[in-house]
């Protein structure tokens, strides 16, 4: 069963991976076999996640390139430093997301609108279409789109990032279609509420944590390295079936009727 999940020999790149789900997907993926390319905006916090993998593992499993999401110039560097360190990417983990405001979406400014959708859709969009050509020529790769389950719910004070995620599993999808003849497969992740420091607006407050836990089958909140086991699965050949998809990792929130994410 091990060799279902083996990531021996494969590099993966996961944006955002210097904390929280990016980290968790980052760490469980090296520990399947795989060259792991950290990245996130912060030079040092990337270089501190990628030594700690390193020192685990006794040899070079991770390579810290820092990029903004939102930098085309950026993200095209990663792309070609991980290819010539390593040859060429086998997993795309596009996980660093942005949400710049909480409240009804007749409060939101044009600017920060355009900045969620710039940088949860367009910069993923950017990032694939990096990646994605030595994928098809080579006929294998993964990518996957850490969305949420704000895609598939409705919010009073998410709207526009649940706008840019339910738009994230439509990518999903095309993509799916579009790169499927090269066997190259396309899928997101849409996690429920996972304790990060992302998401903290929405559990830092006792009685708001309480609440989403009592409503939620398993009755808690989720953990990033609940979410880097689903990563692995699309990454690797246990999910050689499987593309175009959304895996909900929530707990069991959307079959309650709760909305969130």
């Amino acid at each position: 069963m091990s060799g279902l999940f083996d990531l021996s020999g494969k590099v993966a790149v996961i944006t955002g991976s210097s904390r929280g789900i990016g980290r968790a997907i980052a760490e469980r993926m090296a520990e399947a076999g795989a060259r792991v390319t950290i990245s996130s905006r912060k030079a040092e916090a990337c270089d501190a996640v990628a030594s700690a993998i390193n020192e685990r593992h006794g040899e070079e499993r991770a390579l810290a390139i820092p990029a903004n999401i939102s930098d085309r110039a950026g993200l095209q560097h990663l792309v070609t430093t991980v290819c010539e360190r390593w040859g060429s990417i086998d997993t795309l983990v596009c996980n660093a997301a942005t949400n710049l405001y909480y409240g009804p979406l007749g409060g939101i400014s044009d600017d920060q609108f355009r900045k969620v959708l710039d940088n949860n859709i367009i910069a993923n969009h950017w990032l694939i279409s990096m990646v994605a050509p030595q994928m098809r020529e080579r006929r294998s790769g993964a990518i996957i789109i850490v969305s949420s389950i704000g895609g598939i719910t409705g919010s009073a004070v998410l709207g526009a990032y649940n706008i840019s995620k339910a738009a994230d599993m439509q990518m999903a999808r095309n993509l799916a279609v579009e790169f499927g003849p090269d066997n190259v497969r396309v899928n997101c992740i849409a996690p429920g509420l996972i304790k990060t420091d992302f998401s903290k607006a929405l559990w830092d407050n006792p009685a708001t944590a309480e609440g989403y836990a009592t409503r939620t089958p398993l009755r808690r909140m989720g953990e990033p390295d609940e979410v880097a086991g689903a990563a692995l699965f699309l990454s690797s050949q246990a999910g050689a079936y499987v593309t175009g998809q959304t895996l909900i990792v929530d707990g069991g929130v959307t079959i309650s009727g709760v909305s969130g994410g």
